[in-house]
């Protein structure tokens, strides 16, 4: 894996057009993409038909449609792809779910929730991503913290380099967003 200084270079080279440089970054940070969308595609259902691979090419697609993005670092790019593929995850799930397919969705379990950070099975997108808009209106730090720990797999020290805040100020957040999602995805307020 590249350094990031190597990747933040190519990023901001992405940043002024050169479409050489898109290139060269996706080259570099495709196996980490993959990884990623691995990881997340390991928490669905055993028969999804999305594949990581796919997932991690719909990602690309949509972050070299972003022509306009001052990138910033390397953190500040997985950042965008974790959220992108959060996006693309809950359209997934809102079409498989949609009533013309069978509906009926899956109830998050409360040991879930509480373990966000590590890998939960058969998470519920569609009620984490209601859970999280919810949030986002009360709190948009602590839901940005969450997206970018949970669909990113960000450490807190890149969550807090890509939000523009300490550790511990994220590690404090990141805390306090998973009480409160406990308690939206449980039921009680």
């Amino acid at each position: 894996m590249q350094s990031s200084s190597n990747v933040t270079q190519m990023l901001l080279d992405c940043s002024k057009g050169d479409k050489e440089a898109l290139r060269n970054l996706m080259d570099v940070v495709y196996d980490e993409l993959h990884k990623l969308a691995n990881y997340y595609m390991n928490l669905e259902r055993e028969n999804h038909t999305l594949q990581a691979t796919a997932l991690v090419h719909e990602v690309y697609l949509r972050l070299i449609d972003q022509s306009q993005v001052d990138w910033k670092n390397r953190s500040h790019f997985f950042g965008a792809a974790a959220q992108l593929m959060r996006r693309i995850l809950i359209d997934y799930a809102r079409g498989r779910n949609r009533i013309k397919r069978g509906g009926s969705e899956k109830k998050v379990s409360l040991e879930t929730v509480v373990g966000l950070s590590e890998a939960p099975p058969d998470v519920d997108l569609l009620a984490l991503d209601d859970a999280l808009t919810r949030l986002a209106t009360q709190d948009p730090i602590q839901s940005q913290i969450v997206e970018l720990r949970f669909f990113g797999g960000l450490s807190i020290e890149e969550t807090a380099e890509v939000l523009g805040i300490s550790p511990a100020t994220a590690n404090r957040e990141w805390s306090m967003a998973k009480a409160r999602l406990y308690r939206e995805l449980k039921g009680t307020k």
